[in-house]
């Protein structure tokens, strides 16, 4: 199947979705968008990884686990130690493909937001001093630019696994938003 563009007509109505992009494009809240347009429980995966002090959290694979045996969600596709088991219990993937350079804006008026506000993002943890992007290879910031080829890479590998699954690529948030306002209309039940 190839990749679908916003206004492609959906075979069936997606209980299970999966949201894929660049750390900082804005996975999450459109994530809790298609929720919402599908009355479909998300759950966000940076919440269920992140333990205090940014340690994994031990029940972090077996969380993942539960919520796969229900009929529908919609979650953010990443992690590598749950991304297959996402991927062969999906039937749609939501590609936000953002321009790179609005992804890293994003991602810093975003991190510096946070940690200006002092901002709690999941147990207890907040964004680390700003200065430490300089020397952490892991700094969310260096991360999302480090990785944002990742995506891409993912989307082909998913469909040489699964040809059939729908992947709908989205290349702004304009274009997200057109498509969530006609995905009921879009899908057949």
């Amino acid at each position: 199947m190839p990749i679908l563009s916003e206004f492609a007509k959906l075979a069936l109505r997606p209980k299970r979705v999966l949201v894929c992009g660049t750390s900082g494009c804005g996975k999450t809240t459109l994530a809790q968008h298609i929720g919402t347009a599908l009355s479909l429980p998300t759950t966000e995966l940076d919440a269920l990884y992140h333990g205090p002090n940014w340690t994994p959290r031990p029940t972090f694979f077996a969380d993942v686990v539960t919520i796969l045996q229900d009929d529908s969600w919609v979650m953010e596709w990443q992690y590598d130690l749950v991304r297959s088991l996402l991927l062969d219990r999906c039937d749609l993937i939501v590609w936000l493909d953002l321009p790179h350079l609005l992804t890293a804006w994003q991602i810093t008026v975003r991190t510096v937001s946070r940690r200006l506000r002092h901002q709690e993002l999941w147990n207890g943890n907040f964004e680390p001093p700003l200065h430490t992007i300089f020397w952490n290879h892991e700094h969310v910031i260096r991360w999302s630019w480090s990785t944002r080829h990742l995506a891409k890479e993912l989307v082909h590998q998913a469909l040489a696994r699964h040809p059939s699954l729908p992947i709908l690529q989205l290349h702004s948030h304009r274009s997200a938003d057109r498509w969530i306002a006609g995905i009921l209309t879009h899908t057949e039940t």
